[in-house]
């Protein structure tokens, strides 16, 4: 029973708390902009109307293009709920749960490329290409990223990787994830998810042809992978796990805070880069993660 309530507080957390996130992004970028923005909870307005709204459907998209986005909303919710949230530690925790939300995270990456080649749309089949092209090197990264909380935890499970804070190397493993939090999330300098230039976006062509409740479960789904990364990178370099439990709280929603504000400024302050320099920055990134990874491997062989 007491298992089962935890689930639940869990699902109410990542389903309920996520569209805040790009809300609070927003309210960074109407700041810095001297504009008064949308609202904060705009993204729940959305979501409820996208709700009551029904769907079109391209005349050549199989059943397999509404089965592939509830996939990719399942898969990104399933790698949440694997996440330790401070000190309360998760209870789906098991040896090896990482390499699994990595996996998950890819196939929910699949399934959106995989419906937006469902519509036969070659502007969709353009963005899909270019998403799986930068996942290459961002995979690369966060890979790297893992190896080096192993190393320095000598575990595979997360809870026990993300207890301690990364030690010599947190600022390096900080600057790598927070550079893939940017490329997963479609954020600025890599994409525009404000852009309606077909030419220009990537992951937002990619979803032209959702609607209704399969945009509403796309959005919601992206919102759910900003705040899983955003949670991976607070404990990855804080120790949030060995905090008591109000402390944790405190740091956990604050870093949480601080990286959806540190979002809002990238995109107030940076323009989105050329297509040519992405890579070069995706491999910075990985490069960050490497040197972070040689951090945590001299300080354990020490």
């Amino acid at each position: 029973m007491t298992s089962f309530l935890e689930i639940t507080v869990r699902l109410a957390v990542w389903l309920l708390l996520a569209p805040l996130l790009p809300g609070i992004i927003n309210k960074v970028k109407a700041w810095v902009a001297g504009r008064r923005g949308p609202p904060l909870l705009q993204l729940y307005y959305d979501l409820a109307k996208l709700w009551r709204k029904g769907v079109v459907l391209s005349t050549l998209a199989s059943p397999g293009f509404l089965a592939a986005t509830a996939f990719s909303w399942v898969a990104v919710l399933a790698a949440a709920l694997l996440l330790p949230l401070g000190p309360w530690g998760t209870s789906l925790s098991f040896r090896g749960d990482v390499l699994l939300l990595v996996y998950l995270l890819a196939l929910a990456r699949f399934c959106t490329a995989g419906a937006a080649l469902e519509t036969g749309s070659a502007f969709e089949g353009m963005g899909a290409a270019r998403e799986v092209s930068y996942a290459v090197l961002a995979e690369a990264a966060i890979i790297t990223a893992v190896l080096t909380l192993s190393v320095q935890s000598r575990s595979l499970s997360l809870e026990a990787m993300l207890a301690p804070s990364a030690g010599a190397g947190a600022a390096l493993l900080a600057a790598g994830l927070f550079t893939v939090l940017l490329a997963e999330n479609c954020r600025v300098p890599f994409d525009d998810p404000n852009t309606h230039l077909e030419l220009t976006m990537i992951h937002e062509v990619m979803v032209l042809d959702h609607s209704g409740p399969a945009l509403a479960a796309v959005l919601h789904g992206a919102a759910m992978k900003l705040l899983l990364f955003s949670a991976l990178l607070v404990q990855a370099v804080l120790p949030v796990g060995t905090l008591p439990a109000a402390a944790a709280v405190g740091v956990l929603f604050g870093g949480v805070l601080a990286v959806a504000v540190g979002v809002g400024l990238v995109e107030s302050l940076l323009a989105r880069y050329a297509f040519r320099r992405v890579p070069l920055l995706l491999t910075t990134a990985f490069l960050l993660c490497v040197f972070a990874l040689l951090v945590a491997w001299k300080g354990g062989a020490a």
